[in-house]
């Protein structure tokens, strides 16, 4: 769309807004602001991109990153006066001074056998004239508005002044300019980072004010200089070197800001380039990305690559992809990793599981460039997971959220602890066994019973596969999920994998072989670094009991999406098998970050149950107590508790406290759609009532109650029987517990 062409001195207005012969901003008439719609694009470097004037920054993320609830957590600083953080005698490093001939580029200005260096002069090579010295003095009014007060600092490329502006009361500003206006390239990049900033509009990052000239007093030749708005803070350099608070939690609040900022630039079509602590202030009011200098279009392969070589990825890896969305998630791991190092509580052991999951999100945002996160989102979305954990392990959950990778889970990892037993308990031939089964699934069942990944949505084929799986997914069985799969006309990696789950369910673990292998085909290339592909490896191993493979497996899935709590729960479940208190931390971390976990939950219990602590029966019923009431496992945790109170377990026999706890929840069961005598509820009451009868026989205390109660369970049950042998059963176990009569 176009519009009224703004004109200041006689030329058009760039797209920047500001002209380009005095530098100031020009604003149209209030009736032309409301009706005219600029379009504005912009040579960055080269190619020339489009870009959306002024968009504002969507929160992509979760809860407002870096906004002011979140900054409130941060740890308070005593922010510097303005003007003692002024350098007092400022030098450019001698080590950084190159001719800016870019033919040329050879050292100038170096100190010689004893020689003080020259911070200005000429190049003993080209004849070039360099300058590296500041440009401003205080006092010195620049453009007749900014009073400098002093020189705050220099980067690779300008000096940074403090400045005061007379047209604003007097207000601070920080004003920059090229180090070495002759160096053809910084003065491009100040172009790039005048042109960049005046467009972006975000919370995150630091916005430039005005653009002006000023004449340079060696060569008199005009100078650019852009006017920003002044954070008052510290870097998180100095964050790291100074601060003696700085938490777990509060790195992971600096790492949603910065994403926060990088997501805005890359959906402007942005690379920043050169992400590193030292370009992040912690200010007044907030989180701040500066120094825009290096940033470039996402689609330009010929500028000469900038950055800070510690930050970026290796050379091979820029060779061959050059800067990209994922070299900058490369720049935020690194970044976020010397914060971590820093920070005081990341040894701490209530931390340590959080601490890993997010050492596991940063070593995969450096791994190897098809390792990486593809996206800021993507490492974004999984921060916020780890955040939870965090915050959840400090005692502040259950914080759920819904998983963008996996669907809920479907069936709970247990295997009777929450169900009533079935009638053939009681008409099975000989006694019934005392034994308490904890309900532990066996590694085949819970192959099946694991959470689904969620089909990939990124290209229009598989969204239509996904749509499909959608509705396929309702099928009643897994032979009729098999069927509907075959009406897809057209291979699908997702697909693939919807089959091999159906065929783990069948137990055909031969055709869930083949069916993986035909995704790992379609994959190509993308196999090795595809999360799904170790995930339904996890589940074949789990299917042929292969617990330690299956660990390894889902732990490769737990470094790709260290936020998600399938992989956890997963490992969870491996480690009942492998090592009780790693299985322990696994749950425990998806467990107290959302309650309607309720796998989790039974796997907490399971372990409890099998401790020898007085407090263990306890312990393991408050777990199952949190289950939420609108969990579809709701109803089973309450049958989990009565079946507890009323176990006997290693920790010892249940007592008298237990089975008046055990009485109390029965009434209180949602069963039989509500009937207060149904079948459901009866055969509980049989457990109940078999247990108390067990316990006054061993402490030989008064068995006449007990018996009394049992034998009308057993009659009850009689009365369901399916024929005459099952009634027959029924009737003589009856017959066996009622009490002896004497006549």
């Amino acid at each position: 769309m176009t519009g009224e062409i703004l004109m200041c001195h006689g030329e058009p207005v760039s797209s920047t807004g500001f002209c380009d012969v005095c530098g100031e901003r020009v604003v149209a008439d209030r009736q032309t602001m409301a009706t005219t719609v600029t379009s504005a694009t912009s040579t960055l470097s080269s190619p020339t991109v489009g870009f959306t004037t002024m968009a504002t920054g969507r929160r992509g993320f979760d809860g407002e990153p870096g906004g002011a609830a979140e900054f409130a957590q941060l740890p308070p600083l005593d922010m510097p006066d303005p003007a003692g953080a002024l350098l007092v005698d400022p030098h450019y490093p001698e080590h950084r001074q190159f001719c800016g001939n870019p033919a040329c580029h050879r050292p100038v200005g170096r100190g010689y056998q004893g020689q003080p260096p020259l911070t200005h002069g000429s190049c003993g090579h080209c004849g070039l004239d360099f300058d590296f010295s500041p440009k401003l003095k205080p006092g010195e009014l620049l453009a007749g508005r900014y009073d400098i007060v002093g020189w705050l600092a220099h980067g690779g490329l300008g000096w940074v002044y403090l400045a005061k502006d007379t047209a604003l009361g007097g207000i601070y500003v920080a004003i920059k300019g090229v180090i070495n206006p002759t160096d053809a390239q910084a003065r491009e990049l100040a172009v790039v980072e005048r042109d960049v900033l005046i467009r972006l509009q975000h919370e995150n990052i630091v916005r430039i004010s005005n653009f002006v000239h000023h004449q340079n007093p060696r060569d008199g030749k005009p100078d650019d200089y852009l006017v920003m708005d002044y954070v008052n803070g510290l870097t998180l350099r100095q964050m790291i070197k100074t601060s003696a608070e700085l938490t777990v939690t509060h790195v992971v609040t600096y790492g949603r800001a910065i994403l926060a900022a990088l997501d805005y630039l890359h959906r402007e079509r942005l690379l920043y380039c050169d992400m590193k602590p030292d370009n992040v202030i912690h200010g007044v009011r907030g989180i701040k990305v500066v120094d825009l200098g290096a940033a470039r279009a996402i689609n330009d392969h010929t500028s000469k690559q900038v950055g800070t070589k510690h930050y970026l990825p290796d050379p091979a890896e820029l060779k061959e992809h050059g800067l990209s969305e994922r070299s900058d998630i490369h720049t935020v791991g690194k970044t976020l990793r010397e914060l971590l190092d820093a920070a005081q509580d990341a040894e701490a052991s209530d931390l340590s599981f959080g601490v890993e999951s997010l050492r596991r999100l940063l070593d995969r945002a450096v791994s190897g460039f098809h390792q990486r996160f593809r996206t800021v989102a993507e490492m974004a979305e999984q921060l916020d997971g780890v955040r939870r954990e965090l915050l959840a392990l400090q005692g502040q959950g259950p914080l759920p959220a819904p998983s963008q990778r996996f669907d809920s889970t479907p069936e709970l990892l247990d295997s009777g602890l929450g169900a009533i037993p079935g009638l053939e308990r009681w008409t099975a031939t000989g006694p019934v066994s005392p034994v308490f089964d904890d309900g532990r699934p066996s590694p085949a069942e819970a192959a099946s019973r694991l959470p689904i990944p969620w089909a990939e949505k990124e290209n229009s084929g598989e969204e239509s596969a996904a749509l499909f799986l959608d509705t396929a997914y309702a099928a009643a069985t897994p032979s009729r999920l098999l069927d509907k799969l075959n009406t897809f006309g057209r291979d699908s990696v997702d697909v693939e994998f919807a089959r091999v789950r159906a065929y783990l369910v069948l137990g055909d673990l031969t055709h869930a072989v083949s069916a993986l292998g035909t995704a790992e085909r379609l994959l190509g290339t993308t196999v090795t670094t595809d999360w799904r592909v170790q995930w339904h490896h996890g589940l074949l191993a789990l299917a042929r009991g292969k617990t330690e493979l299956a660990a390894a497996a889902f732990d490769r899935v737990y470094s790709a999406l260290p936020g998600e709590d399938a992989p956890k729960l997963a490992l969870g479940f491996c480690y009942e098998h492998l090592d009780a208190a790693r299985s322990r931390q696994f749950y425990e971390a998806v467990w107290w970050r959302d309650h309607a976990q309720a796998s989790a939950a039974f796997g907490l219990a399971r372990l409890l149950l099998r401790g020898n602590g007085p407090e263990c029966r306890r312990a393991a019923v408050s777990i199952l107590d949190g289950v939420r009431p609108v969990s579809r496992h709701y109803d089973a945790a309450k049958i989990a508790t009565v079946r507890i109170h009323a176990a006997t377990l290693p920790c010892g026999p249940p007592g008298a406290a237990d089975f008046a706890e055990a009485n109390r929840r029965l009434p209180e069961l949602y069963l039989d759609s509500g009937d207060e005598h149904g079948e459901f509820r009866e055969r509980l009451t049989t457990v109940v009532r078999e247990a108390e009868l067990e316990r006054a026989l061993a402490d030989g205390g008064d068995e006449r109650r007990p018996r009394l109660e049992l034998e009308r369970c057993y009659r009850w049950l009689a009365g369901r029987a399916r024929d005459v042998g099952e009634h027959g059963t029924l009737v003589d176990r009856a017959n066996a517990v009622r009490p002896k009569t004497w006549i």
